[in-house]
This record gives C-alpha cells, structure tokens and sequence, in this order.
C-alpha cells in the first residue's frame, strides 16, 4: 500500500531535485528516506524561496512517486547527502492559502509545528487533493 509524505524544503533545494530526478530530505539524512517506500508519493512543501530567509513563500512545490527503494550517498566536497531517485510530475508550485481549508494537515490549530521535523505522513486524501491541484 503507496503512503504520502509532505517534505519540507526551501523551493530553491527543490527545484535543483526536480531538475536532478533525485529526492534529498533534512538536509541529506538517510533516515528519511529510508521511511518512504517504491509508490510512495513524496510532496514538497516550500516555507521558503531561499534556506534561512524569512521570505514567507509558503507553497507546496513540487510532487513525485518513488520508483524504486534505492537509497545512495553522494559526495559533493564537504556535503555528503543521501539520495533517492523520484519521478516527479509535471506540476506547478501552489501556495498553501489556496489549499488550507481543503486539507486535513492545516485542519488542527497549531498544525505547522509538525513540519519542523522535515519529513510526516500525509493523509490519503490530502495526497489526492495535492497532485489533482498542482498537476492541473
């Protein structure tokens, strides 16, 4: 059974993964993607343009399925991150005020602590009503 997960990632990070076909989270720890499984759906969320600015972007970004369980770790001189291939779908960023009273994930008060941990389980649903807004 596909499970969907929300990661939380500057758009800029994101958009050098889409254009890598790879998948990278909290800042290149395995554990991570370890959690997620080939059919797996992955949706990025972007608080930020820029990593450590205060830009307020607030979109989800980018969506894709794993096809595959292959986890790598790539060196890139002093950065050495861990990586999983995803197919990403042609999609376009969405900003979270458009989305917000329709998903479960922004439906309890407080709801954006959770995404401090980088990477948590999206409801079905939730995943449905993503990919059916970003991929139209």
């Amino acid at each position: 059974m596909s499970r969907g997960w929300l990661g939380v990632v500057s758009a800029e990070h994101v958009a050098r993964g889409v254009g890598l076909g790879i998948a990278q989270i909290n800042h290149g720890k395995r554990g991570p993607l370890a959690r997620m499984r080939s059919g797996d759906t992955l949706v990025y969320y972007s608080p930020t343009v820029t990593r450590g600015v205060a830009d307020n972007y607030r979109s989800f970004t980018a969506i894709g399925t794993f096809p595959d369980d292959d986890i790598w770790q790539t060196d890139e001189g002093s950065f050495r991150p861990f990586r999983r291939r995803i197919d990403y779908l042609a999609s376009k960023p969405v900003p979270l005020t458009e989305l917000r009273s329709r998903l479960a994930l922004t439906s309890a008060p407080g709801w954006g602590h959770q995404l401090r941990f980088g990477l948590i389980p999206l409801d079905a649903d939730d995943v449905k009503t993503l990919r059916g807004t970003m991929t139209s």
